[in-house]
């Protein structure tokens, strides 16, 4: 005798299995993109995940976000955009998350200009030897008073493998960062010091979410500003 539970019970157990099955297909098409994207291209492959567009995998890298189809064949680097929904660009929307949560693993090794009256915090990428920077930097007292926190991570632009790369660690290494910073940005010299530190690792990240530059800047929404912004420009697009 059947039971009213087995015409239940069955169909539940097949759909189970083809789910299992399907995950297990997903996740079999992830390591092979992952595998020849790193063997092939030279990348270093932190996540990939499902795009919004059927066909695509969105990959993250160590040298920023792609897409590639699920066979592994195409790599495209692109933009997505929602046309439905007013034109919304899904690419920039995923890259302020990796921005965001990148910020969070360099929490108290940036070094911090902080307002006493804090109304914003933006995370700049600098260089020392960058003329915009040293611009900016002089700007400081400017951005403290409107309320705005400065919190520096470095970017060497010449590479892992330079001078500044060198002068930079001595400057996050220093016993006080923040005047080494200043004085480095005025030209004058900074004591070479060595110390565990996140140099390269705040750099390595730079470079995966799209830096190339410096200064560039990210505000508290994930946004990347590219260049230089007067300090009364960026407190209007921050309290916009």
């Amino acid at each position: 005798m059947r039971y009213q539970g087995d015409f239940v019970l069955k169909p539940m157990l097949k759909l189970a299995g083809a789910a299992a099955l399907l995950s297990y297909s997903m996740a079999g098409m992830a390591a092979d993109v992952k595998s020849k994207l790193e063997s092939q291209l030279g990348l270093e492959v932190s996540a990939v995940a499902d795009s919004p567009i059927e066909g695509l995998q969105q990959v993250t890298t160590n040298k920023g976000l792609f897409y590639v189809s699920d066979n592994g064949q195409y790599f495209l680097q692109a933009r997505i955009f929602d046309i439905d929904n007013g034109m919304q660009n899904v690419t920039e929307q995923s890259l302020a998350t990796m921005r965001l949560n990148g910020i969070k693993q360099f929490e108290g090794s940036a070094i911090e200009f902080n307002a006493k009256n804090e109304k914003h915090v933006i995370t700049v990428f600098t260089d020392i030897t960058c003329g915009y920077c040293r611009k900016m930097h002089k700007e400081i007292d400017q951005l403290n008073a409107l309320g705005i926190s400065v919190h520096y991570l470095a970017f060497p632009r010449a590479g892992l493998n330079s001078k500044v790369y060198d002068e930079m660690v001595s400057v996050w290494c220093a016993r006080d960062p923040k005047a080494a910073l200043t004085a480095a940005k005025q030209d004058k010299s900074v004591k070479a010091a060595s110390c565990d530190n996140k140099v390269a690792e705040q750099f390595e990240f730079g470079q995966s979410i799209g830096v190339n530059g410096t200064p560039n800047i990210i505000l508290e929404d994930g946004t990347l500003i590219p260049g230089y912004q007067p300090a009364g420009v960026l407190a209007q697009a921050l309290d916009g």
